[in-house]
């Protein structure tokens, strides 16, 4: 059985589905090689417009298997170090793919598996699925980003509460928050996060690249915006997909983009 499932389609939505269920999809060291083999894969993939994480089963992911923790007597804080910091690397490479990614969080994300979640460009969840990070109370530190990533998505306070406390959210409740985009129906998810990710393959590659590395680089005040925009801006001028896009508009057509 492979750890993931990785199903392309023409339209250039990407499926990557975490499959261990009888694990409830905890990132083994089988699964985590394989993840770095697909991210390559899809870094180089041209005809990948948008990714898609999600899990089979009734969980997204659990987080990182743990079991190993038991022999922690045999290793040393900095070996320790070395294996925890290429665990989160090799994960959170979702993050230089340049084609926008998205999380459907069908069930539990825990831990890691919730930070991998929010390390994707949207973030939609079933209204019952189960949000939480519970490191403090396994005696653990956070990882896997997750003192950034939270602050960042969802805000400081909010934070504070599920690291400290262990506070745990519905999607739902997620969604209210601010800390993902949306939630829905469980029977819905699928079919609604497929509609999103039609409508990002869609989009003109250039632009969409561009655009997502703009939200990415965090502009530090209104004159670096600027100064970005405009440079990327006139790269998608000189781009046949823009006069696709001009054209299709004038003939109340859906456009063909290229990504030239």
């Amino acid at each position: 059985m492979s750890e993931l499932l990785v199903d392309r389609s023409d339209d250039g939505v990407v499926w990557v589905t975490f499959n261990l269920p009888d694990r409830r999809n905890a990132m083994t060291d089988a699964m985590t090689r394989r993840w770095s083999q697909e991210m390559a894969a899809l870094a180089q993939d041209r005809t990948a417009r948008c990714v898609v994480i999600t899990g089979a089963g009734s969980a997204f992911s659990a987080g990182g298997d743990l079991s190993w923790l038991s022999e922690r007597a045999t290793e040393s804080v900095p070996d320790l170090r070395d294996r925890m910091l290429t665990f989160y690397r090799t994960w959170l490479s979702i993050t230089h793919l340049e084609i926008p990614t998205i999380a459907a969080v069908n069930g539990a994300a825990v831990g890691a598996g919730l930070c991998l979640a929010l390390a994707c460009d949207l973030v939609y969840a079933a209204d019952d699925a189960k949000l939480l990070a519970p490191f403090t109370s396994l005696g653990l530190h956070p990882g896997m980003a997750a003192t950034y990533l939270l602050p960042k998505t969802g805000g400081l306070r909010l934070a504070r509460e599920m690291l400290l406390t262990g506070r745990v959210l519905t999607g739902a409740e997620a969604a209210s928050e601010g800390l993902i985009n949306r939630a829905f129906a469980g029977n819905d998810l699928r079919r609604s996060v497929q509609e999103i990710a039609l409508k990002v393959a869609s989009t003109a590659p250039i632009a969409a690249k561009l655009t997502k590395s703009a939200l990415n680089g965090d502009h530090q005040d209104l004159e670096a915006a600027l100064r970005w925009e405009a440079l990327a801006q006139p790269v998608t001028m000189a781009s046949a997909d823009m006069v696709e896009g001009l054209r299709a508009h004038r003939e109340r057509r859906v456009p063909k983009f290229t990504g030239s």
